[in-house]
């Protein structure tokens, strides 16, 4: 008698990721390491995980773990080597990108940069979903933390990025009605806070609303490759090379 193989869900569905977290900036991160590391295991295990149900435990590492997701720290985009342009793990697993010097040139904080991306990643981690909402003939990316980036809240004393809750995609709920975010500062489903954006598909492009005109005009001026918005304009992720990442960094 033949047994069927179970099929694995995309990214171990069903399992709690272990994030490898390493950095590989040069740039002070103007927090303690570790102790980013601990607040962001917080952050998940009481706020993110009860709304999402999306646990994971964080490991600080020297680099990529075998069949494990991954958080890097990086200064800029194009540093080091080939890494900040690929979108997985040498396994094909989620990478989330933390550009410290990109972050601090624009005068946020490096805690809420890498929360920010870190419950993106939990939430989203194959960068592909997508809703409808208020607007006809226009669906919204299902990015938790763009409609309220720059709001932020302290864990074990270090700043993290506020987040949406699902209740935030529904778009049936009455103003006020339910929670909308962790803060409490979002009042309706698809609503922009004045320091956020949300990225949309309409008319077969991808392009951003914004909350306000000036955080427009800074969105435009930051360097966004490697950013989530870039890499859902393409078809396919790129995985990344660790022979190639391997050679870059023993030059």
């Amino acid at each position: 008698m033949s047994t069927i193989r179970p099929v694995a869900g995309a990214f171990n569905q069903g399992d709690t990721p272990i994030i490898a977290v390493f950095n590989k900036a040069k740039t002070p991160l103007g927090v303690d390491f570790g102790a980013l590391v601990s607040a962001m295991q917080k952050y998940v295990d009481r706020y993110v995980a009860p709304v999402w149900g999306t646990p994971a435990k964080l490991v600080r590492s020297a680099g990529f773990i075998k069949n494990q997701w991954a958080m890097v720290f990086l200064d800029v985009a194009d540093a080091p080597g080939a890494l900040a342009y690929h979108d997985l793990t040498p396994d094909g697993l989620p990478l989330a990108k933390v550009f410290v010097k990109t972050t601090l040139q624009d005068r946020a904080l490096v805690s809420v940069s890498a929360s920010h991306d870190l419950v993106e990643m939990l939430v989203d981690p194959a960068i592909n979903l997508l809703t409808t909402g208020p607007q006809a003939k226009t669906v919204y990316a299902y990015e938790s933390a763009d409609p309220v980036e720059q709001l932020s809240f302290k864990v074990n004393g270090i700043p993290m990025s506020d987040f949406v809750y699902p209740s935030y995609f529904e778009v049936f709920h009455q103003p006020g009605s339910v929670l909308f975010d962790q803060l409490g500062k979002v009042k309706k489903p698809f609503q922009i806070l004045a320091g956020g954006y949300q990225i949309i598909f309409k008319n077969g492009k991808w392009s951003e609303i914004y909350g306000s005109r000036a955080t427009k005009k800074r969105l435009q001026q930051e360097d966004r490759r490697g950013h989530r918005s870039q890499q859902r304009k393409r078809k396919t992720l790129k995985r990344t090379s660790l022979r190639v990442v391997t050679r870059k960094e023993q030059n």
